[in-house]
Formats: structure tokens, C-alpha cells, sequence
């Protein structure tokens, strides 16, 4: 694999979920029309997918959280990159449905999602998405009311490959074997919270089943909201972000442990914590992108970095082991 400066289109190692190909890192789209304006978003698109990084997530909720927001910010400013440089064709889009937008937007019914994907299609500027993702289980629904809704959707063109996110395992099998039952297309991947600190959740209850059934993984949080990173050190770094606060959970011997494991393999490779911890999460047999945003070019360069990063044995166990439980 060749990864150079983000001005040139590179050959870089692919990853499949269902029909798809992807490269072995995702973009988390969540920061499109939040912590990054449409100018600065444009930017970040177009140093992605000259680097080959063209798997883009996101979410039709994405972000109604921000003050002034409704929801589709991130979906639109996406699509109107697309239209305005035509390389649909080159990115591999994931989008979700199912959290609330708002009081009669939400859920997996089969009606609401019919009409849910318009409204994203809409906002993303084309005719179909790459990968449409529950986003979150909708248990009140029946499963095989969601499942023929996306069924009809791959069936329509629509919609290349279904996923589930945040969804535990028994109701992942459950939606897989109804699937089976009825010949309905079938989630092909799962977006769960994983990285180097939260381990436990996945490895005990989903990675073998995804193994098993052959699920790609796209893990979300991979660098544990930024602690990952190495910049929070003590209580005296939180206001490096707006999300330092939350890093205190962190802050313990387990926590300081993989630090000093991520510097020591950061020094070996003469590489940064960030890309260290990615390549960590690529290196297991069960990821097959992680996700992870930038809301900078030298961020985003960071991560491109990250993707060229092989670690030998030694240093993933030496990583596995700091941050057993």
C-alpha cells in the first residue's frame, strides 16, 4: 500500500461490506455542519478522496443537536459537494435512519424509513446510497417490517447494502435469521462503539458473531473521543476541547497504562498515538474500517498516516495487553 500527501489519488488496500469496497478507514461525516463549516468541509472532502479515503459516514440526524439545526446538515453539505465536483461515483457513502429528527421522524417502520430515504437522497444529491444503516434497534417495530422496507429499497436501487448500528448481538442474529426466513436482503455490517479503552462490549458479545456470520465492522469512537490521541494527560488538559470534560472517566491506571503503551509504540514507529491506536483497530481480524473525523488538514493528515501504519506482533500485544481489563 502507497500513501502519500493528500494531493494525489493513491492505491490503497480494500475492505469489503456486502458488494462493496471500501478502504480501511472511514470518515465520520458527524462533524459536517457542526464543528466544521461548508468551506472547511469541502476541504476535508476533497484531501480524502484525493488520498483514497473515500468511505464517508453520516446520518440523516447528523446534527440536530447544534443549535438552529433540524437534522440533514451533514447529509447536505455532502451532497452538495458531490454536485459540485461530480465524483459520486468515487465515494462510498453510508448514511443511517431511525433516530429522532423529530417527533414524526424517527424509528424503523417501514413507512417512516420508505420516506426517510427520499429526504436523504434528496439532501445527499443522487440516486442511491451505499450503504443505509439502522441507527439505532427500533425494537417496538417488527424486524421483518424493517427488513422488507430495505429489501424493496436495494430491490428499487436505492440502497446498495444494509447495516445495523447499536444493535446487540441476540437482535442481530434475530435480524439475520429473519432475513434468511424470508428472503430478505440482510444487514452486511455493524457500527458499534470500539476502540483501544472500550473493548469489552464488542469482544464479549458481538465479534464472534460477526466473524461467524461474515459482518463487516465499522467501529465508531475509535479514539475514544479524542483520549486516544495522547492529548489528555491530566484534568489540566481538558479544555483542549469541548470534550475534555468527558476524559476524567479515563484518567485511571488502566487509562495511563495504554498511554504509555501507545508512547512507547508511537516512539518505535516514529508515529503519533492517533495513528497508533488506528492501526491497532485495522490490524484485528474483525474491523474492517474504523471510523474516525477531523475538523483539520493536519488532523486529516494524521489520519492518512495512519492507514500506511503496519504494526508487527509485538507491538499489537504489547497494545492488547495495556488495555486488558
Amino acid at each position: 500500500m502507497e500513501i502519500v500527501s493528500s494531493t494525489k489519488i493513491v492505491l490503497m488496500e480494500k475492505r469489503k461490506i456486502g458488494s462493496l469496497q471500501v478502504p480501511p478507514l472511514a470518515f465520520g461525516g458527524n462533524v459536517f455542519g457542526w464543528t466544521v463549516d461548508k468551506k472547511a468541509s469541502y476541504r476535508l472532502l476533497d484531501g480524502l478522496t484525493d488520498a483514497g479515503l473515500n468511505f464517508i459516514d453520516t446520518a440523516d440526524v447528523y446534527s440536530t443537536w447544534v443549535r438552529g439545526n433540524s437534522g440533514g446538515e451533514s447529509e447536505t453539505i455532502i451532497g452538495k459537494w458531490l454536485n459540485s465536483n461530480g465524483k459520486r461515483n468515487q465515494v462510498v457513502i453510508a448514511t443511517k435512519v431511525g433516530s429522532i429528527m423529530s417527533e414524526s421522524k424517527k424509528g424503523l417502520s417501514g413507512k417512516y424509513i420508505i420516506r426517510a430515504v427520499e429526504d436523504s437522497l434528496k439532501r445527499l444529491q443522487t440516486d442511491y446510497i451505499d450503504l443505509y444503516q439502522s441507527h439505532k434497534d427500533d425494537q417496538p417495530t417488527p424486524m421483518e417490517e424493517t427488513l422488507e422496507a430495505y429489501d424493496q429499497l436495494i430491490k428499487q436501487g436505492k440502497v446498495k447494502v444494509i447495516g445495523a448500528s447499536n444493535f446487540t448481538a441476540d437482535r442481530l442474529a434475530k435480524a439475520l435469521e429473519i432475513s434468511k426466513q424470508h428472503g430478505y436482503a440482510a444487514y452486511q455490517c455493524l457500527q458499534p462503539e470500539y476502540n483501544l479503552i472500550d473493548r469489552a462490549d464488542f469482544e464479549e458479545n458481538l465479534e464472534s458473531l460477526c466473524l461467524e456470520k461474515g459482518i463487516s465492522v465499522i467501529s465508531y469512537y475509535s479514539l475514544a473521543s479524542g483520549f486516544l490521541s495522547g492529548k489528555y494527560r491530566s484534568e489540566a488538559d481538558f479544555n483542549k476541547s469541548p470534550r475534555g470534560g468527558g476524559m476524567k472517566k479515563y484518567l485511571n491506571e488502566r487509562g495511563f497504562r495504554i498511554l504509555k503503551a501507545l508512547d512507547d509504540v508511537s516512539e518505535k514507529y516514529n508515529a503519533t498515538p492517533t495513528q497508533v491506536s488506528l492501526a491497532w483497530l485495522m490490524a484485528r481480524p474483525s474491523i474492517t474500517a474504523p471510523i474516525v473525523s477531523a475538523t483539520t488538514i493536519d488532523q486529516l493528515q494524521d489520519l492518512i498516516k495512519a492507514v500506511d501504519l503496519k504494526l508487527d506482533t509485538q507491538s499489537i500485544e504489547l497494545l492488547t495487553a495495556a488495555s486488558a481489563y
